[in-house]
């Protein structure tokens, strides 16, 4: 090496020192922006595909009714799947959270095909569930995958699955801003940890962009009056959002009842699906209606469009309680919007307020409850119906979270701050694990 070479080295050397001892931050910055844009491009690319998979099993679903006669068959089918190859996996969100709490061996990959393969099942032969579940494990699962690659230690890999879960909940729901503050909020009931906010920002954003590039639509919503501001209308929002809380708190409450008398009633985990199909065929049949299977995107919709009869929250909240607590897979959040936006819808009988700014309000609120992310629902409800109901989905997403307690439907989830004194004591348990 020459001497002008060896100097230029040593200027080089010099100036890169002496910036980074400027901007401390910056190599933080771009390690975690290189790997949330891989985060996103892989997670946006997994949940545009499974968007579209869903889309035709829907569909095809609808013009084949007699498919879900066979739903019992595809329950046993996944029962087997997970009891015999996906015993590791089958925790499902909870692994991912706990994961997140104390992470140890690497997230199995194949999570990601066999939610994906029992979500898509479970919808093409008429279950009752969701699609967030899915896409947030399909993102752990595939994110976790870069922890090797990258060399991250324990800490970096919590704020890896944490930008995963941002990741994969934003895309999926077209909520990029509201999929970050969940990605930070679920697994800590009342904090937020904030050395992870740049990553799951990032993830999101690039995720939901990924899913765009995609030609995947997302739904859109609509609510067409909104009063003003004012003192009675603020009064009704706390009342809508008691009812939402406590709504939240039943499912929460009910759901995981029911996976205990499946599983102390059925010990032969296989069979527990199939019990809950033959539950859902026969009711599809006897109703005569396929109103409460799938996702309910079209009757989340008509919410927002009329005021809709009260049996129809209670009813999805019936069908998808059976469905996942049987051992079926897929989400609860969808299923949740359904429940929350048509209780809205019917409670517009009683609070006088617009109902499709109730449903709107119960929409995210009832998932607010049961997730215990408050702050994460008020961005969705300002993402998806404009800023202009934000001070009413606020309160109503608040007064769900304080009223449904720590019941949550992720029973990972640890107390960071106690909403009431009598949990000060589990609150100091988690916080010391941590």
């Amino acid at each position: 090496m020459s001497k002008k070479q060896r100097t230029l080295r040593r200027k080089t050397t010099f100036y890169t020192h002496f910036f980074f001892r400027k901007f401390p931050a910056l190599p933080y910055i771009l390690k975690w922006l290189c790997i949330s844009i891989i985060i996103g491009l892989l997670v946006g690319t997994a949940s545009a595909g499974f968007l579209q998979s869903l889309e035709w099993a829907t569909t095809f679903r609808e013009n084949h009714i007699w498919l879900i006669a066979l739903l019992p068959v595809a329950g046993f089918l996944i029962g087997l799947l997970y009891h015999y190859f996906g015993k590791e996996v089958e925790a499902g969100n909870n692994l991912l959270i706990d994961s997140i709490h104390d992470p140890k061996e690497i997230i199995p990959f194949k999570m990601a095909p066999f939610v994906y393969l029992g979500t898509i099942i479970t919808h093409f032969f008429g279950g009752s569930a969701g699609r967030e579940g899915t896409a947030v494990q399909m993102a752990g699962a595939i994110s976790d995958q870069l922890s090797k690659p990258f060399r991250l230690d324990r800490n970096e890999r919590k704020i890896l699955l944490t930008a995963a879960i941002a990741a994969g909940f934003g895309s999926v729901f077209g909520t990029p801003l509201a999929g970050a503050v969940f990605g930070l909020e679920v697994f800590l009931i009342g904090r937020i940890r904030y050395h992870a906010i740049f990553p799951a920002f990032a993830a999101a954003i690039f995720a939901d962009l990924t899913t765009n590039l995609w030609n995947v639509k997302h739904t859109h919503y609509h609510i067409d009056l909104i009063p003003k501001l004012e003192f009675l209308p603020v009064v009704y929002s706390v009342l809508a959002g008691i009812v939402f809380g406590i709504c939240a708190a039943t499912f929460s409450r009910v759901i995981h009842w029911a996976g205990s008398v499946f599983k102390s009633r059925i010990k032969y985990p296989p069979l527990r699906p199939v019990i809950g199909g033959i539950i859902i065929a026969l009711a599809v049949f006897v109703m005569g209606t396929t109103r409460y299977i799938g996702l309910g995107v079209p009757v989340i919709l008509e919410s927002f469009e009329k005021q809709l009869p009260l049996y129809d929250f209670a009813l999805k909240m019936i069908f998808t309680i059976v469905t996942l607590s049987a051992g079926f897979k897929g989400g609860e959040v969808t299923p949740l919007f359904f429940i929350g936006a048509t209780l809205g819808s019917a409670l517009s009988l009683f609070i006088p307020l617009p109902f499709g700014l109730l449903a709107g309000m119960g929409f995210v609120a009832v998932f607010a409850g049961a997730t215990n992310t408050p702050l994460a629902c008020m961005l969705m409800g300002i993402e998806l119906f404009g800023a202009e109901c934000g001070v009413y989905v606020a309160i109503a997403c608040v007064v769900s979270y304080l009223l449904s307690g720590h019941n949550s439907i992720y029973t990972r989830q640890r107390i960071g701050e106690a909403k009431n004194r009598r949990y000060e004591s589990e609150r100091d348990s988690a916080i010391s694990d941590l």
